[in-house]
Order: structure tokens, then sequence, then C-alpha cells
């Protein structure tokens, strides 16, 4: 990847002193001090915090205090053509086999509860089977109505749970500042600015370079799924009147990720609208995301899509927001006459019926890369 460093504050520290005028002799120049120049490292990752901190105050902050849980109820669906289907046959075969596939969709509805401090349910229905994933806790189990089986053995919470989702959001941010801003990872520079509609928009550019993209690789593991984002190179526009981020562009070889975001908000820079141009290995093409919002000022609705020739991923989700919703609300035991397996077990059993379904969309032409069962 192209990282480029542009000094730009010690650019007068590299021009040709000027001399005494050559009429008549100067006296003893008086040496003068001025204030060292701030690197432009520092500028980059100083500005990235009021960055964060301004996202923090628009996008949530205050209407979160003493929110504690949030029910989320809605649907998500991938859907490929039957072009895609045969496409993928015939590149496999390398032309041996001709496919003549109308297409494929999985489709899966979500309703859940959610608490700050890591306390969950999630039933999960349709075409990757029926699930209960529940955690009060320490204790929990996930259930399995196709095999009718259970396993207790769940992940304990995390030890640092916030109380409210406030302190929940501002934590997220700090997973980010920890990585972008603290963590000597990635470096970071100032990239210019530029004047636009009648704003000045500063570009910050942080790169930590990456492994090139291996086509052949199909396993990872969650660490690496989900951690995607902790290397790479990412560049950040920024309205420098709010603080605001304006567009954000971020790519990792190593993973095929490349997509631009672009935000746009409304009254006291609550986030909108994002639009997505996705240039990511297996699915380049537009996206976008949308947010609703109650008079109470929280989130209220979520909805958004990937979308290439090809394919199509779209979720939307409405949100119901709590204080007084407890964890004590939560299902503890398993449904009557369910068969107890271990965790390894229950988890060999899910995948092999998952698997399929996976191996389908990826013969289809979804470009995903399995994560290895166990995690690590």
């Amino acid at each position: 990847m192209r990282y480029t460093v542009l000094p730009l504050l010690l650019t007068a520290s590299l021009l040709p002193a000027q001399g005494p005028a050559p009429a008549k002799p100067a006296p003893k120049p008086t040496l003068k001090t001025t204030p060292k120049a701030e690197p432009t490292s520092e500028a980059a990752r100083r500005a990235f915090l009021q960055v964060l901190d301004a996202v923090d105050a628009g996008w949530f902050g205050q209407p979160y205090q003493g929110i504690t849980s949030v029910e989320m109820q809605g649907t998500l669906g991938v859907a490929l053509s039957g072009a895609a289907v045969n496409q993928k046959v015939d590149s496999l075969s390398q032309g041996q086999v001709k496919g003549n596939s109308q297409g494929g969709q999985a489709n899966l509805r979500l309703r859940g509860t959610y608490f700050a401090n890591g306390d969950f349910r999630t039933d999960l229905a349709g075409d990757f089977g029926n699930l209960l994933y529940t955690r009060r806790g320490t204790r929990g189990f996930l259930y399995s109505k196709e095999q009718n089986a259970y396993t207790t053995r769940v992940e304990p919470p995390p030890s640092d749970a916030p109380r409210t989702y406030m302190s929940w959001f501002r934590q997220t941010l700090n997973d980010i500042k920890a990585v972008y801003i603290d963590a000597p990872t990635f470096k970071a520079s100032l990239a210019g600015e530029e004047t636009s509609g009648g704003r000045t928009l500063q570009h910050l550019v942080f790169n930590a370079p990456t492994k090139p993209w291996d086509a052949k690789r199909r396993e990872q593991s969650m660490a690496q799924s989900l951690g995607f984002w902790k290397r790479g190179r990412l560049e950040v526009t920024v309205d420098k009147a709010t603080q605001m981020p304006q567009r954000l562009e971020f790519r990792n070889d190593e993973q095929g990720i490349h997509t631009r975001m672009d935000f746009a908000y409304g009254a006291g820079n609550k986030l909108q609208a994002v639009n997505l141009a996705n240039s990511s290995r297996g699915f380049e093409g537009p996206g976008w995301l949308r947010l609703g919002y109650g008079g109470d000022g929280l989130m209220s609705h979520i909805a958004g899509e990937l979308a290439s020739q090809d394919k199509k991923i779209s979720f939307a989700m409405d949100l119901a927001w709590s204080k007084t919703r407890t964890p004590n609300d939560l299902i503890a035991i398993p449904p009557a006459g369910a068969t107890k397996r271990g965790r390894e077990d229950m988890e060999i059993q899910l995948m092999v019926g998952l698997a399929s379904k996976i191996f389908d969309l990826q013969r289809a032409g979804l470009n995903l890369r399995s994560v290895a069962i166990g995690g690590k």
C-alpha cells in the first residue's frame, strides 16, 4: 500500500537561510528561538482524538445515560443470482462443468435483548436453523431446536463490562483510540486540507501495512476476522468546524477489504446516513446505512444494504431501549426434554449444518473466509 508523509510544519526549516545585505557589514546577529513545531504524527493523533470525542457526543452521548438494555428485532438476508452461481461453478471446474442454477438465498430472523453489562438473549430462526443463545452473569446455554440439544459451556462475560450504553459506546470508541492513537502500530500523518461547500476539510492518514491478499487461504481465526480494522490504511476526512468525520476510506489488503464511507448528519450532529462505495474482493458495489430516531433522541431503527452485480446482503432492525429491564427477565433454563452436550460436540454439529449453507453461498460467489472451529 502507498504511504506518504508530508511534514508541513517543518517545511520552513528546509529553506535556505538569508545572509546579511552585501552593501555593508551587519552586526553580529542575535539568535532568536521559535516554538518547536508539533510533529505531524502527533498533530494527526490529537486531531483524531477530537474526532472520537465529537462522535461520542454527537452520535451517542447524553441520550443513552442510564440506558441499560436494548431489544432488537429484525431480519438479515443474503441473496445470490443464478449468474453468480453458474460463474463460480465454471471457475471452480475450469470450464468442465456448466452450472444451471436459478440462484440462492438465506434469510434469518433475529430477536434479542442485550444488556450493556454483557447479559443477553438471542433468538435466531431461518435458513441456518433455529437457535437460542443466552447468558446471565457466568451462566447460560446455547440451544438448537433441530438437534433438541444444548450446551451450558458459553463464553464468559467481559470483566470490564459497563453498566449503561452511554458507557458502552464510550468504551467502544476507547478501543479505537487504543489502536489508532495510543499504540505504535499505526503511523499517523496530516495529509493536507481542502475547502468544500464553505467548509474546511482536513485529511488524517493512519497506516499499518498488511500482508498481500492470498486467494488460496480460506480459513482464519475469529480474532483475525473481527480484528481486520487493527491493521491497514485509514484516511479520515474531517470537518474542522464540527470535528465530525465526513468521509472514511479503509483498506486491508490481507483481508481483501477496501471501502469508502460518506457520512450525512441531521440536527445536533446525529448520524442520519452512511453511503458506501465497496471495492472489497468478491463484493464490489454500493451500499448504504440509514438510521431513524425517536422523540427521545435514541436510535429506533437501523437498516442497511450491500450490493454488487450478483449479490446482496440486507438487514433491518428495530431498537427499543430501556432503563428498567433487568437481567432477571432473561430465560435461564433450557427447554424440557433437551439433551445436554459438550461444547465441542455441539459446535461441531452446528458447524456441519452451517457449513453446507456457507459452502453453498461460497460456491455461489460470496467471497467468505471460513472461521476456524474454536476461534483461535
